[in-house]
């Protein structure tokens, strides 16, 4: 049985271009082995119902039809990589209520991180996910810049145009990610930062007490946001089509830092 921590994090956005805005607020994520048997506290609960818990239906294909880590797998699989261990970094359901705007399942041989699939879920209830590897196979490092075109929409005041560029510095202490932006008009840096603690049922019930809603609390600060930018004059997009493609980069996708 292997252990869960949490991440008692925070997250900031900072949108760039013409109409600037910004926010950073506190967020709980979890890390834990997606295919073995967890060692929590009971409060904790795997596939069931619990006052925190990480389920499979939410993770791995469309939300709460996934199939959790075989769907992983075969994406891994699909792309030509292998990973001895397969973890999982998420915002877990807190009395039932769950909304993951981005998880990312991390794959390992050994200590060295293979491959992250950054799965990004809309409002809407759409879902993609984004494969970052290094292109020679090695172990992704804190300094690298994964690069990804945007595939899927994400807020009605950015367009599906330009791409990502993602950074990783996962410790077995700290988390940080950096997932930056750009098109021609401006974009969107946006992190998430934390130490890595062992779940306890004490913080269980402090992040129970603290945000009751959990990750619906989230979703309700996004459209807080997305109203004072329509305030601010941004231009509104339509929903469009959702993309027929469930994840998109692979290999070759990095640019080295010298």
């Amino acid at each position: 049985m292997t252990g869960v921590t949490l991440l008692r994090g925070h997250t900031f956005h900072g949108r760039k271009g013409a109409v600037e805005n910004g926010f950073r607020y506190s967020i709980d994520y979890v890390l834990l082995d997606a295919e073995a048997p967890v060692a929590a506290p009971r409060l904790f609960a795997r596939n069931r119902a619990g006052v925190m818990s990480v389920q499979d239906r939410d993770h791995g294909g469309p939300p709460r039809r996934g199939r959790g880590a075989p769907w992983a797998r075969a994406v891994l699989a699909a792309h030509g990589l292998r990973a001895e261990r397969l973890m999982l970094l998420a915002q877990p359901r807190l009395l039932g209520h769950v909304f993951n705007p981005v998880s990312f399942w991390l794959a390992y041989d050994g200590a060295a991180l293979r491959a992250v699939i950054a799965e990004v879920t809309n409002t809407f209830g759409d879902r993609h996910s984004y494969l970052c590897t290094a292109p020679d196979g090695r172990a992704i490092r804190p300094e690298d810049r994964i690069e990804a075109q945007k595939i899927l929409h994400v807020s009605p005041f950015q367009p599906i145009a330009g791409g990502y560029v993602f950074q990783f510095d996962i410790r077995p202490d700290h988390i940080g990610i950096r997932i930056d932006y750009t098109h021609d008009k401006g974009g969107v840096i946006a992190t998430l930062v934390g130490p890595l603690v062992p779940l306890t049922a004490r913080g269980i019930l402090w992040s129970a007490l603290r945000r009751p809603l959990g990750a619906r609390r989230v979703l309700a600060l996004i459209h807080w946001q997305a109203l004072k930018l329509w305030w601010k004059g941004a231009s509104y997009r339509t929903r469009p089509k959702a993309p027929g493609q469930e994840v998109s980069g692979g290999p070759s996708r990095l640019k080295e830092v010298s």
